[in-house]
């Protein structure tokens, strides 16, 4: 049932005046809902609950743990159709996006959940001391990974569910005994509202702590920055644009306590394509790189935003291609007017940049809030000397790049700021005389793909995604995958500490049986 409250912990509250509602993107109007913003005593009150609960939760097993987020999965999909229906509801996608999405976020619940029963991924570490060592006795020290404390998260606009209230930041801070408040995203409350019902029902159902979770709306960027600034918030999660990600990382770093800030900010996703998969495949990549580009109407981190070629009659027949293929394609519906008329004043602003010259621009009429795909072209010269012309267009616009040579193509990839992702399309083992372009651009990527589209990101643990600044702003860790709770947790050694004393992952018994680096050799032995 949607209430429009906030979720203090395990109770339903709406103490504040000022309200919202979300919007229909594809019917082009209000949704029937009414939201409460959180006011001031609601946030006081959820991280003051969020740190009564840390002293609790902290404590508890791998396996109570994995219990609650599989808890969590079972509850999301217990809630059914009306999930799916306020998903549609409340972003213009449709049904088979929602229930894959759906998927995803269970799976990553899943995949923590198995981590943590598992138990090794606090990566315990233990050196004996040798008291006879000269000239100085060595000491007991051992190691592990505990968690930072409460973690306030913000909900992403292009993924409800997979990167949002029960999303991959949510999933993995719980798992690594942290307790989250959301800052559910105001687009889409109501999705939001329904996914935090299932948390906290699966907090109860699992005795965990209240105040382990708790979901707060908001309409603008106030409740986002007493957030950030309480000084019971221990760390952030954020996706998003790389202003909204700057901000909250230089208002973290001006606290008194500065705290972490892990936000994934978006990516233009370099693609070059080199002359001999030019010339024998061209067509083919075209038509592949219309669709995505177009997928999801644009609104993905990963959409291709650049292509990079040399500049030869092979690119002339791709371009031709690529536009006949991309005008094929009917137009969708962006998230939410705001986001449709951001794309449209983004792109407009960039058609103006000097020296670019148009492709492709879907001219028919369309529905309100559907965007018309556009595809552009620059010299490498031009894309060099001007800055403006790297930045993301989030929607379904795509630049291509024609340089001179593969000099000049590298030095458009070393001009570039960092990036998500950076692809190479190759034909009969090109790439194997093409060492420092390719150097270059993994000096600018968090994932680098071999003939495939950026599109798609598989949630496993071998999955980067994150990149050198501004695609996020900690190029050490990874928004996606089971190494995502690295974010969340800080080491701590004990030295000479008694046995009886020490955490389960590091005592002489071995009591998790998980495997441990001991003096040097992973084992699962006992001291």
């Amino acid at each position: 049932m949607i209430t429009g409250k906030n979720y203090i912990g395990n109770s339903p509250s709406n103490l504040g005046t000022k309200s919202f509602t979300t919007f229909s993107p594809i019917e082009n109007k209000e949704n029937e809902w009414t939201f409460f913003e959180a006011n001031e005593k609601e946030i006081e009150n959820a991280l003051k609950l969020a740190d009564k609960a840390f002293k609790e939760f902290q404590k508890t097993s791998g396996t109570s743990r994995a219990l609650f987020l599989n808890t969590i999965a079972d509850e999301i999909e217990a809630l059914g159709d009306i999930l799916i229906a306020a998903y549609c509801a409340e972003t213009g996608l449709p049904e088979g996006r929602a229930k894959g999405e759906r998927g995803r976020t269970m799976g990553q619940l899943r995949s923590f959940a198995n981590l943590v029963q598992e138990g090794s991924w606090v990566k315990a570490t233990i050196d004996t001391a040798i008291p006879e060592r000269q000239p100085l006795p060595k000491v007991d020290i051992r190691k592990m990974m505990a968690p930072l404390g409460p973690v306030v998260v913000f909900g992403a606009s292009n993924f409800p569910l997979a990167y949002s209230t029960a999303g991959g930041d949510t999933a993995s801070a719980l798992a690594a005994g942290c307790p989250v408040v959301v800052k559910s995203h105001p687009m889409h409350a109501a999705t939001g509202e329904l996914v935090a019902q299932a948390i906290i029902n699966a907090a109860k159902k699992t005795n965990m702590p209240d105040g382990v979770f708790s979901n707060l709306n908001s309409s603008g960027i106030e409740v986002g920055k007493q957030l950030v600034n309480h000084p019971l918030t221990k760390a952030v999660g954020f996706t998003g644009s790389i202003n909204g990600g700057r901000a909250l990382f230089d208002m973290a770093a001006n606290r008194k306590e500065p705290i972490p800030v892990f936000a994934e900010m978006g990516s233009v996703n370099p693609v070059i394509i080199l002359p001999k998969a030019l010339h024998s495949k061209g067509e083919d990549w075209a038509k592949t790189y219309a669709g995505s580009i177009t997928l999801g109407t644009g609104q993905f981190c990963t959409n291709p935003g650049l292509l990079f070629a040399l500049n030869d009659e092979n690119l002339k027949s791709f371009t031709k291609v690529l536009s006949e293929e991309l005008l094929k394609i009917d137009p969708s519906c962006m998230l939410h007017p705001a986001i449709e008329s951001n794309y449209s004043r983004n792109k407009a602003v960039m058609l103006k940049q000097d020296g670019l010259s148009v492709l492709a621009n879907f001219e028919a009429a369309t529905k309100p809030n559907f965007a018309k795909q556009t595809v552009v072209k620059v010299s490498g010269e031009k894309f060099i000397k001007n800055p403006d012309l790297h930045q993301e267009v989030f929607g379904p616009f795509s630049m291509i790049v024609s340089c001179k040579d593969e000099e000049e193509l590298i030095k458009a990839i070393e001009s570039m700021e960092g990036q998500l992702t950076g692809t190479i399309i190759s034909e009969d083992g090109e790439i194997d005389s093409s060492s420092v372009l390719v150097s270059t651009l993994q000096s600018k990527v968090g994932r680098l793909i071999f003939n495939g589209v950026p599109t798609g990101v598989e949630v496993c643990p071998s999955m980067q995604h994150g990149g050198p600044y501004p695609a996020s702003t900690d190029s050490r860790f990874t928004a996606v995958g089971i190494h995502a709770i690295d974010r969340w947790v800080r080491p701590i050694s004990f030295q000479n500490w008694p046995n009886h004393l020490l955490p389960d992952a590091l005592n002489n018994e071995n009591t998790l049986q998980i495997e441990r680096l001991v003096n040097g050799k992973l084992t699962k032995e006992v001291l």
